[in-house]
């Protein structure tokens, strides 16, 4: 269990973000080779990331990086040197096909990254429509959902609701669930109306995305409470496995708490939500 509440995207051309995120209360880092970075910065972008990478100084955050597509000039450079350094994982955007995922694992392999987590973005509507066969691959580890770029792609426009993209959304998230894979949500762009943010976290959280992709650092702490668990919700779980392991012991198959009925699904989302907790609890 590993907690991907708030995933900040941090540009990689700017060495005092790259520093600042030291100290940001997220759960994941992502730092960014590509949209984020100017064509005639990319090279001292992947030198800074790099030396970011190895410094050591980022605690309990996951560190991933988001690469140029292998088909691009950077693409290659990028995964050559990532292939073997200390990352969660590397994120690669507009993936469409399979013949993608395979190339860059093939790449990965002949660099000796075969280790190396792939994390892919879902970010146009031939991505959304084959999310389910995408996400089953098997070096796959996890979804992003790149909605900014889904907007641009269907020619639609950003809306509070985001009712235009339900169907995506919803439907990547099916596919990542049927694939056990994590799938996290796309960026909030107004990230100055913490308002609206608010609502799309819950939105978010309530489809079924186990974090928020984050674009400035006042976004992490509403994204770290709406996709958490208040101590409440810890202890309501405790109780749950309390009474089922009781039921267990009795030769009962359900179990009472507070008058609800609970089942062997209540059991395993409370085992769920406790190992959430206690990931977090051990980072100290």
């Amino acid at each position: 269990m590993k907690p991907r509440r708030s995933v900040l995207y941090m540009p990689g051309a700017n060495a005092r973000a790259l520093e600042k995120a030291r100290d940001l209360p997220c759960d994941v880092v992502i730092f960014d080779l590509e949209d984020a970075v100017a064509p005639d910065a990319k090279t001292t972008a992947r030198a800074q990331v790099l030396a970011a990478v190895r410094s050591g100084a980022y605690g309990y955050r996951e560190l991933l990086v988001r690469c140029n597509a292998l088909e691009t000039p950077w693409g290659a450079a990028d995964l050559a040197t990532f292939a073997g350094e200390p990352v969660a994982g590397l994120l690669f955007p507009k993936i469409e096909r399979l013949a993608q995922i395979d190339a860059i694992c093939a790449e990965l392999d002949r660099l000796g990254g075969r280790q190396v987590p792939l994390w892919i973005m879902i970010e146009t509507p031939i991505g959304v429509l084959d999310a389910r066969s995408l996400a089953a691959h098997p070096r796959v580890a996890a979804l992003v959902m790149g909605t900014s770029d889904l907007v641009k792609e269907l020619h639609a426009t950003h809306t509070p609701s985001r009712s235009n993209l339900h169907y995506a959304l919803q439907h990547c998230v099916l596919a990542a669930r049927a694939a056990g894979k994590v799938i996290l949500d796309g960026v909030h762009l107004e990230f100055r109306n913490l308002e609206s943010f608010r609502d799309a976290c819950e939105q978010g959280r309530a489809m079924g995305f186990d974090g928020k992709t984050l674009i400035h650092p006042g976004q992490v702490d509403i994204a770290n409470e709406t996709y958490g668990i208040d101590a409440a919700g810890v202890d309501h779980a405790r109780r749950v496995l309390a009474v089922w392991q009781e039921a267990l012991a009795a030769g009962r198959g359900v179990a009472v708490l507070d008058g609800n009925l609970v089942e062997n699904l209540h059991a395993a989302e409370a085992e769920r939500v406790v190992a959430f907790a206690d990931a977090l609890a051990a980072r100290g």
